[in-house]
């Protein structure tokens, strides 16, 4: 049974995942950032005035950890906490001037990654892996 363990599709994920997320965490540290740090940014840059844990659950990390990141990334003036019209006691996190230029830089950095893999595959297999691994989400998902 061990031994079919090495050759399951989760692990095969799992393996990719770790290699990647090494990948991104390397190189985006020449930038002073980690990959958690980009995935925020990422986040508040699509969803601007997101508030109170949403981003942990949509980075799947403890409130806390958004909240720690969060201080930080204030401190470094890249992200700003706006009162929320209606409700005086919410924040809503917006990107400033520098968290944009510090997400375009990383951006260019998690491109680069996405065309080494994307060129190692063939236009036709990568689309044909991201439909893969839609259909495994979705899969899991409905479990």
């Amino acid at each position: 049974m061990a031994a079919d363990a090495q050759d399951r599709v989760i692990r095969a994920l799992r393996r990719t995942e770790v290699v990647v997320q090494g990948l991104k965490e390397q190189q985006l540290r020449s930038l002073g950032m980690g990959v958690a740090h980009y995935q925020l940014l990422v986040l508040i840059y699509a969803e601007p005035g997101l508030t109170g844990a949403e981003p942990a659950r949509r980075l799947n990390v403890t409130p806390q950890a958004v909240a720690s990141l969060v201080a930080r990334l204030e401190n470094r003036g890249q992200v700003e906490r706006h009162a929320h019209p209606r409700h005086r006691h919410v924040q809503e996190l917006h990107l400033t001037d520098t968290g944009r230029e510090a997400l375009r830089a990383a951006d260019t950095v998690i491109t680069r990654i996405e065309q080494t893999v994307t060129d190692a595959l063939g236009p036709d297999d990568a689309a044909q892996l991201k439909t893969l691994l839609a259909r495994v989400t979705d899969t899991v998902r409905g479990s």
